[in-house]
């Protein structure tokens, strides 16, 4: 059957209403931490991006991040009245903290910009659902599959933020799909939706770059196996579609010629720069900020070696456009910040340039146990079945996951945060939806007990023993009892640990700060929740190591003293996880105490005798 054979089968009504119901659940339950967490690191310097772009016409802070996300977190604050400062550039968390907390309305505009990014969260529901349509059984196990994507905690704590990241795997997650569906059809059609969908996520989050790149080069290849096997990879599992939308017959369309595939690859590029122009385009003239961030590019790709020097030879030499100088830049950016490598914490240690198994490791402890385990086996069944059938639908996930992260581990020196890599959980989503309604199925058939209309097995089901056919039914009720024990598991974080999605860890980590810190559990969010508590103490004098962006100027905090390295002090002390493991022998000292308790998840009080 052709693979677009499935795009134009309709979902039944009570399908799309529960999606629609599961979406916005998800939009309440991440909505939950709103006005628990104060500001988290990065969210000051994206809405100063933001709001500048608004209300200025201008794109000058932090430019290794691109506009559109931002733009979406900043029309909240901006039509409620938040307003550009023009703190000088580049860094724009001073010019953040400025809109947030300059007319009184911090918790108004933070809320605001959170708000924003739910549009992304359900961008990311939806496409998956699109992915699971084309690759399970029933309208059921899309769905399930997508409750399993709303369910990981690291999901819906970043989707609670003015941040980009659940933005960028929405994005980039339905760019893959478009770029499926372009590689099976060759259509100039799936060209166009793949390159409108490649654009969006380039203006996103540079990120999707290389994940787009890298997944481009695989897919060519998955399907090229597909074809070598069984002469057509447009293959669709019968089962997904209704018993009328079926054909007559299975239809083989030929194989695309590389005339054709070359053709939609540069439509699909010529089409991926109206987003680019779009997002760059509509601002005020600046030729001196344009030149120097472009020049500043253009040097640094000069100073390197081998593809990026001769890249950088050539920009030297060829015209752009002003939108693309700017997308320039900011990819260089990004670039440059990987190559100089940013300060990561793992498993008690410190580095500047990561380590290879980083993201190996986050996604071990901060994935559900039961996604962790079904996911990678329900990914190996469906490319297993792929490449016996020729199914290269069946095949894309899983290698996808594996070029991403094979990718994100070999080239990455960034490495603070599952949060890069949130791409992969639709994947896995994927699988252990397949592998959860095949076992179902499997438990569920027929039963050894029931009368057969054939003589021979009636007589044959006459003789097994009594006691077998009891075993039997017993273990398939074990069976269905383990795969809702294994569901529920897996859904328990939704109410276990609400509203602390973001600093969330499965139940093989007993203490999480010896093994992550930073965006996976101390991002700054629980200044105001020890403000709270400190009101509740009536503590008159706190000594403070707080890492974060939060202006301690204006929170209500009493008098704060801040606390620095290795200086012993007495009274009320609070330490943030993120401040111990910068440096262990900062704070160690306090190891000899005992705090009185923990605020959040990630602040220790201490009353130091």
């Amino acid at each position: 059957m052709s693979s677009t054979a499935l795009a134009g089968v309709r979902a039944s009504p009570l399908a799309r209403r529960a999606l629609i119901l599961i979406i916005l659940g998800a939009c309440v339950l991440a909505a939950g931490s709103w006005r628990v967490y104060s500001n988290t690191w990065d969210e000051p310097e994206h809405l100063a991006a933001g709001i500048e772009l608004l209300d200025r016409g201008k794109y000058e802070y932090d430019t290794e991040h691109p506009p559109l996300g931002r733009v979406f977190l900043a029309i909240g604050p901006y039509l409620a009245g938040a307003r550009s400062f023009g703190t000088p550039p580049p860094e724009g968390t001073p010019e953040g903290l400025h809109i947030l907390y300059s007319k009184g309305a911090y918790w108004r505009d933070l809320t605001l910009a959170r708000l924003g990014m739910l549009p992304f969260l359900a961008l990311l529901l939806y496409a998956t659902w699109l992915w699971a349509r084309r690759l399970l059984p029933s309208e059921g196990a899309a769905l399930l599959a997508v409750v399993l994507v709303a369910s990981v905690p690291p999901v819906l704590g970043h989707a609670a933020l003015a941040s980009l990241d659940v933005a960028a795997a929405a994005t980039t997650l339905l760019a893959l799909y478009a770029l499926q569906c372009w590689m099976v059809s060759a259509q100039l059609r799936d060209a166009v939706f793949f390159g409108l969908a490649s654009g969006v996520a380039v203006v996103t989050k540079f990120s999707s770059v290389p994940f787009i790149g890298v997944s481009l080069i695989v897919l060519s290849l998955t399907h090229w196996l597909a074809l070598r096997r069984h002469g057509s990879a447009a293959t669709v599992p019968a089962a997904a579609l209704p018993a009328a939308d079926l054909p007559a017959a299975p239809l083989a369309d030929p194989p695309p010629t590389w005339a054709r595939r070359a053709a939609g690859l540069a439509l699909a590029a010529l089409v991926g720069l109206a987003p680019i122009w779009l997002a760059y385009g509509p601002r005020v003239a600046d030729p001196a900020g344009l030149a120097f961030r472009f020049n500043w590019a253009v040097s640094y790709l000069l100073a390197q070696h081998g593809l990026a020097h001769g890249f950088g030879v050539l920009l030297s030499h060829l015209w752009l456009p002003r939108e693309l100088k700017d997308l320039v830049n900011g990819i260089v950016a990004v670039e440059a910040h990987n190559d100089s490598g940013h300060l990561s914490y793992l498993l008690g240690q410190t580095r500047l340039t990561g380590w290879w198994y980083f993201y190996l490791v986050a996604l071990a402890v901060k994935t559900p146990i039961p996604l962790l385990i079904a996911g990678p086996i329900g990914l190996v069944g469906l490319a297993l079945r792929g490449f016996r059938q020729g199914d290269a639908w069946a095949l894309a996930p899983l290698t996808v996951v594996v070029a991403i992260l094979v990718f994100a581990s070999a080239v990455s020196h960034i490495n603070i945060g599952v949060r890069h890599i949130l791409i992969v959980y639709p994947f896995l989503a994927l699988g252990a939806a397949d592998l959860t309604v095949r076992a179902w199925g499997a438990l569920r058939g027929p039963s050894a007990a029931a009368p057969a209309r054939n003589d021979d097995t009636s007589t044959l089901v006459r003789q097994i023993p009594n006691y077998r056919l009891k075993d039997l039914l017993n273990l398939r009720a074990l069976g269905v009892a383990a795969l809702l024990a294994a569901l529920l598991w897996q859904l328990s974080p939704l109410w276990r640990v609400w509203p602390d999605y973001l600093p969330y860890f499965n139940e093989a980590v007993r203490h999480p700060e010896r093994v992550l810190v930073d965006s996976d559990l101390d991002w700054g969010q629980d200044l105001h929740r020890l403000e709270v508590r400190v009101a509740e103490l009536g503590i008159g004098h706190l000594s403070l190591a707080y890492r974060g962006t939060a202006d301690l100027r204006r929170e209500r905090l009493p008098q704060v003293y801040i606390l620095p390295p290795r200086e012993r002090v007495t009274g009320w002390v609070a330490v943030s996880q993120l401040a111990r493991t910068r440096n262990p022998t900062d704070y160690g000292w306090l190891d000899a105490y005992t705090p009185v308790e923990r605020i959040g998840k990630t602040i220790d009080l201490y009353y130091i005798p």
